[in-house]
């Protein structure tokens, strides 16, 4: 196994720290204590309880994809007019075989119950998307999200990521989360066929522009919470990819959506993956699809697990709505940019929130100054 980059007196350091406000926080380490650091706490205006369930419709993929006519047109409407008000719909019958999923979920759990010195042997290094996070306070000091994270950007082999990290007998788990990855870029492809035929631009219009598409998988763990009124596992936010793909736990909920004035719970449905647009995704479509603020939030009694699947364009393509997708008056509501430049813009002076792409647009207009960088 390679060797550790702290000892256990430093792994007792880290805790106690945390506790009187240093930079590194985990929340596995403080879960058991009867109150939690006023770093994890986000304003009541952002932690307001769910009122409803959302209305998200269930997509059978495969019979969107090779059924009839009729059956078709019924979930392409429904399709459209989910994504037309906030974005999220369900796949089932996705073609993921479940031992795939079953898995990366098997092997979340065992990474993140591991010893916390083994664990930051593969922390995140400044600037990199991979690697492991402890409530992201290696990037902010307040509004933490109660939540532990293990993130793989494509590029390089995960396998490899995690036994040059931990050793060679963790190549394994690796092998499963690379497994998982390849599975969720498929899926991600047929997922844009989808996409095309309810926008009229064709099947393979998105297909095409997202063949050769990065990723950034994540390996989400929300530990019980002693007051989790206080905090959120994720605060809200619109996802600046083209599209997520979320496995949730099968009997617990956590993913909420703010859309028609009030946060919305998804429930979870055994067999399905949630999908929702991303800013991205919304800049090619000229507005027309949305992407809504979610966020996760935490309980008192149980731990949490999920994983998401995040489908980025090729870093120099030039995102542009389709022409026709731009409406009777012309009026283009994005200038046209890259994905380089946008993951520029969020990694070094702009926390992700709902406003990232209207904020990012307005600084490649000129309109926002250079000098806010966090």
């Amino acid at each position: 196994m390679a060797t550790s980059i702290l000892s256990s007196r430093n792994v007792q350091n880290i805790s106690e720290n945390a506790l009187d406000g240093s930079t590194m926080f985990i929340p596995t380490m403080l879960a058991n204590k009867p109150t939690i650091p006023k770093q994890f706490f986000w304003p009541k205006s952002e932690t307001a309880p769910a009122t409803g369930i959302l209305d998200a419709p269930i997509i059978d993929l495969q019979a969107v994809l090779t059924g009839d006519a009729s059956s078709i047109k019924k979930q392409i409407d429904s399709l459209r007019a989910a994504c037309e008000t906030h974005g999220f719909f369900l796949v089932v019958n996705h073609g993921i075989d479940t031992s795939i999923l079953n898995g990366a979920m098997d092997r979340t759990t065992e990474f993140f119950t591991m010893p916390l010195e083994t664990k930051l042997n593969m922390v995140k290094k400044k600037g990199s998307m991979s690697g492991y996070s402890g409530a992201h306070s290696e990037r902010f000091s307040d509004k933490l999200p109660w939540k532990e994270s293990l993130s793989f950007k494509s590029g390089g082999g995960i396998e490899e990521f995690m036994g040059s990290s931990l050793g060679k007998e963790f190549e394994p788990m690796g092998l499963v989360y690379q497994k998982y990855s390849e599975a969720m870029k498929k899926l991600s492809l047929s997922i844009m066929e989808l996409l095309g035929l309810s926008l009229d631009v064709g099947k393979d219009y998105y297909r095409e522009f997202f063949q050769d598409c990065g990723s950034i998988m994540r390996c989400n763990y929300y530990p019980r919470c002693p007051e989790p009124e206080l905090t959120l596992g994720t605060g809200p936010h619109s996802d600046t990819v083209a599209l997520t793909i979320l496995q949730q736990e099968e009997v617990l909920e956590g993913l909420e959506v703010f859309t028609g004035g009030a946060w919305q719970s998804i429930l979870p449905v055994p067999g399905s993956l949630i999908i929702n647009i991303g800013d991205t995704f919304m800049a090619m479509t000229n507005g027309m699809y949305k992407s809504c603020v979610h966020r996760a939030v935490v309980n008192w009694h149980s731990s949490r697990r999920s994983i998401a699947f995040f489908v980025i364009p090729r870093g120099n393509k030039v995102v542009r709505a389709h022409d026709s997708l731009i409406g009777p008056n012309g009026k283009r509501l994005y200038p046209d940019f890259t994905w380089s430049e946008l993951e520029e813009f969020t990694q070094k002076y702009h926390r992700a929130d709902e406003n990232t792409l209207q904020c990012f647009a307005q600084r490649l207009l000129g309109r926002l100054p250079l000098n806010n960088e966090k």
